[in-house]
């Protein structure tokens, strides 16, 4: 009443206050309700609190009024002031607005008090925004309302959520709002009928949150009785001996039962010794306490003489735990439900651990094709000339670094990545012939000091790499449509990246299939490494075969560097990493042989995988595995999975 005379009177006296009050106070666009419906709450919202603020959320929520989600927002952030006679504002960068207009006012900030809810409130706003979030023409709005809701399942979200389901135009957001949906309905549904159905659809759910929903609804706690009660929803009886250990079991019944706990000899002992007089202990002499029957015996006469509390004996124990049942009940009252959710969670483990396989053998088959990639070149090399190569992986880098250099020229990352493989195995291609008639083909039949000349021309080529671009890690950026993963289902994902790498391996593998089988150079090629002395007394000529190889498998390697660069570092050692590797795989899979180089591949990824799989936290030691594993491989297999034929097979 005092309010309403005061908006009157200055409403007469025509200052800016009056026409603040009158906006304040229902005036204006017609969502004038809103002051009124604060007014009605104006000792809840002005001095709030997370226990009283619920009956002012529930009555905005409700009004339907269009301004309730901005004050919302307002008060939420701190925005929200009051003056003297109740009546509300929002306050922005120091400038008094009307809470329902949000036109400005000319009062002074001074004369305003303002609204600070504290972090339990502002959760509760939150939760209130939810609700309009939930249809908001924002997707991002929308996107985060879900987030909310996920986070804090709660069965006063489930009306509006259903509400939104039918008006979402994004199909994403529509499917994950009925998955929310029905994590609601299966935990806090009306009926125990559609709580079942909710439950039994979780079954096609790999995800976490719809994980979690079905261990919410299966959670249970430890119960103790003498008898288990009949309408106790029994997950399980737990044994003494086999379950838990009878000292925890017994100490879970005492603790419930009251009664004597279990003393440990040394708290037993500690006890004892508080007792002591002249030397003895309940007429004892505490130098004939030097056993523990003796020093229990003495115990239990303090504690039956009341001086010390008693304590359980092992009779005391044993009659406790046939006397009661230690047992596990679900929280959920209805046997039905956890039924339902026991059989769905089997069914859900069962494809998770399924997917779990697939996911780890696409990861494998993923490595086992980058592996592929950076060692067929060492395969054909090594296999032709026998040349332990020190220098495969900086070609690898090489080819890398061409990628970049692309890139800062042709900012089109589809175009640059056309430009870049056929580039890299020409720079690379154009090295390796380089390096072989420089270097190698002087030290053919000399094969230590071959691989002390290669191991120093790899260091002066990441020296010159370091010289050149620097320490500095150089982005090889891939184009947009090899960014994300194909999302299988919700635990087998592959990134885009790694299927075109798969892609790009399986291309060379026909590619270089087809050159060794039905080309004149491959036909040379593998007289050559068959037979090098009939090759050559055939016509063909050794040392430009071993040249026109050493290049070739020089310049795969370049374009395996870009490959490889698109989703791992380009620096001057990345080849470092590959090296060793792309020897294993050679060695393994059986030198000069092409399936042997992808038998080897496969062999490695999967095995480097799956040690991963068991031992995840520790990367070396797996690697450290997979080495012996191998040594030990080839003392079995010396010529690999797949051995080269022909009378250099016995070389």
């Amino acid at each position: 009443m005092f309010r309403t005379l005061l908006a009157v009177l200055l409403l007469f006296l025509g200052s800016p206050f009056a026409a603040s009050a009158q906006n304040s106070a229902g005036g204006g666009d017609g969502n004038g309700d809103l002051q009124t419906i604060l007014q009605a709450h104006q000792s809840l919202i002005a001095k709030p609190s997370r226990s009283t603020v619920g009956p002012a959320l529930d009555a905005l929520k409700t009004s339907g009024l269009p301004g309730v989600p901005a004050f919302l927002e307002d008060w939420q952030a701190k925005n929200v002031w009051f003056d003297d006679t109740g009546l509300f504002y929002v306050v922005r960068n120091k400038q008094v607005t009307d809470v329902t207009t949000r036109e400005p006012l000319g009062l002074d900030l001074a004369a305003l008090s303002q609204v600070k809810p504290n972090g339990g409130v502002r959760k509760a706003i939150a939760e209130a925004l939810v609700d309009f979030q939930l249809s908001d023409p924002d997707i991002a709005r929308r996107r985060d309302a879900l987030n909310a809701i996920a986070r804090n399942l709660d069965p006063s979200q489930a009306g509006p959520l259903a509400a939104s389901i039918d008006g979402e135009p994004d199909a994403g957001l529509k499917l994950r709002k009925e998955r929310l949906l029905n994590y609601l309905t299966a935990r806090y549904g009306q009926s125990e009928k559609d709580r079942v159905a909710a439950v039994r659809d979780l079954a096609g759910d790999l995800s976490v949150d719809g994980r979690a929903v079905l261990s919410q609804i299966l959670a249970t706690k430890a119960r103790i009785a003498q008898t288990i009660p009949e309408d106790a929803n029994l997950a399980r009886v737990l044994k003494p001996g086999t379950d838990l250990a009878p000292e925890a079991a017994y100490a879970m019944i005492a603790e419930e039962a009251d009664l004597p706990p279990i003393l440990t000899p040394a708290a037993l002992k500690t006890a004892l010794e508080t007792q002591v007089q002249d030397g003895r202990i309940a007429d004892v002499s505490i130098n004939a306490l030097d056993t523990a029957e003796i020093r229990e015996a003495t115990y239990d006469r303090l504690a039956a003489a009341g001086q010390l509390p008693p304590r359980a004996t092992p009779g005391d124990i044993a009659a406790t735990l046939a006397a009661y049942t230690i047992f596990e009940t679900y929280n959920e009252p209805s046997a039905d439900i956890t039924d339902a959710a026991r059989a769905t969670q089997e069914a859900v483990n069962s494809r998770v651990g399924a997917s779990q396989a697939a996911d780890l053998a696409l990861d494998a088959i993923s490595l086992a094709s980058i592996y592929f990639l950076a060692a067929i070149g060492l395969a054909i090399t090594f296999g032709v000339m026998g040349v332990i190569n020190m220098a495969h992986g900086e070609f690898i880098m090489m080819g890398a670094y061409t990628g970049y250099v692309v890139q800062q020229v042709v900012p089109n990352y589809t175009v640059s990545l056309i430009v870049a493989l056929p580039l890299a195995f020409a720079v690379t291609f154009a090295a390796g012939v380089a390096m072989e008639r420089l270097v190698i083909r002087h030290l053919y039949t000399r094969p230590l000091e071959t691989l002390l000349a290669t191991f120093g021309i790899s260091i002066a080529l990441q020296q010159l790499a370091k010289n050149i671009f620097g320490t500095q890690a150089r982005p090889l950026t891939s184009p947009g449509w090899l960014d994300g993963a194909w999302q299988i289902n919700e635990v087998i994902a592959i990134s885009y990246i790694r299927i075109a790498i798969f892609v790009l391996a399986l291309l060379f593998l026909a590619l270089l299939l087809f050159i060794l089988k039905r080309t004149r150079l491959g036909l040379e090629v593998r007289a050559v490494t068959q037979n090098p002395r009939m090759a050559a007394s055939m016509g063909i000529n050794p040392d430009k075969i071993k040249m026109m190889t050493f290049g070739l498998g020089s310049g795969i390697a370049g374009i395996a560097g870009v490959a490889i660069g698109l989703y791992a570092k380009v620096t001057s050692e990345m080849g470092a990493d590959y090296i060793v590797q792309s020897f294993m795989t050679v060695v393994v899979g059986g030198v000069g042989n092409v399936w042997g180089t992808l038998a080897g591949a496969t062999m490695i990824g999967t095995l480097q995988k799956g040690i991963e799989w068991l031992n995840p936290s520790n990367t070396l030691a797996a690697q450290t595995y997979m080495i012996l594993f191998i040594i030990l491989f080839i003392q079995f297999r010396p010529k690999g999975i797949v051995a080269l034929k022909g009378r250099a097979a016995g070389d």
